[in-house]
């Protein structure tokens, strides 16, 4: 049995609902035919012509991406330019296109949810709580403890290791003792001041700013800036894996691809 991207959404709104996604942001169908029977998924973080490309290589139906590919209302659509020349070549292709960002960032079991396990932390509650409930809480970023105090440059080691990236940027002594952990995929700058509050002494994250670092520098908060791109990459992977299953739960047989290859648009040189 094949769902329908419309089956897909109503899928990917149970996981993370788009009605928390922030006032901003613009989750959800980018682009495609809700009636269409979708017999394959391409993940990937962004929705690159590069991506999209990919994607009609393994015959896929729909790219699923973190990142939006329309951000705000669109007073062109211009062939050779970004996002519309991606927009024309999904249509081209048939390719369907679906984001789930801000939505997936609070959701439990979402980016922040993957990013508190792939750095192995220990009973992780969220950072800074958006919306609360009797029964459910969503919010921003996951904070928990190692099993073990580290090292600050032993649990980069295992930083760099797990989110695949040579090179982050480091606030704190190499032999400051570190247990309990922030993590915010994407930027998270703007929690310096609350994983302070709930006694981290560490933030990963990343897009710190000079002005962000002296404020963790003034709180005693050591920072380790992985970059937007690597400690988001690697848990939109992780969600991938378990979105298969979600999948195969529902009785749908849906191939799931996932955009190993993808490289942040910026290199270190």
């Amino acid at each position: 049995m094949s769902p329908t991207l419309n089956d897909i959404l109503n899928l990917l709104n149970e996981i993370a609902p788009f009605s928390h996604m922030a006032g901003w942001d613009n989750a959800g169908l980018q682009v495609g035919d809700l009636s269409k029977e979708i017999h394959r998924i391409f993940f990937a973080l962004d929705p690159t012509m590069d991506n999209l490309m990919n994607a009609s290589e393994k015959n896929a139906q729909l790219l699923l991406t973190h990142h939006p590919l329309i951000f705000k209302s669109l007073s062109q659509i211009n062939y050779h330019a970004y996002p519309g020349s991606v927009i024309v070549a999904a249509i081209k292709n048939d390719i369907a296109v679906i984001a789930v960002h801000t939505n997936l960032d609070v959701a439990w079991g979402g980016i922040n949810d993957m990013l508190a396990d792939l750095l192995e932390l220990d009973h992780p509650e969220i950072l800074d709580i958006e919306d609360s409930s009797e029964n459910h809480s969503v919010g921003l970023g996951r904070i928990g403890s190692l099993k073990e105090p580290t090292s600050l440059t032993a649990f980069i080691d295992l930083a760099k290791r797990v989110l695949g990236c040579k090179v982050v940027r480091v606030l704190g002594n190499d032999d400051l003792v570190v247990k309990r952990i922030a993590v915010v995929g994407g930027s998270g700058g703007s929690l310096i001041a609350r994983a302070s509050e709930k006694g981290a002494d560490l933030l990963v994250t990343g897009d710190i700013g000079h002005h962000e670092a002296l404020e963790a520098e003034s709180l005693n908060l050591a920072l380790m800036d992985a970059g937007h791109f690597f400690t988001e990459k690697a848990a939109i992977r992780l969600f991938a894996d378990r979105f298969k299953e979600k999948l195969s739960a529902k009785g749908w047989g849906v191939v799931v691809e996932i955009d190993h290859d993808e490289k942040a648009p910026m290199r270190e040189q």
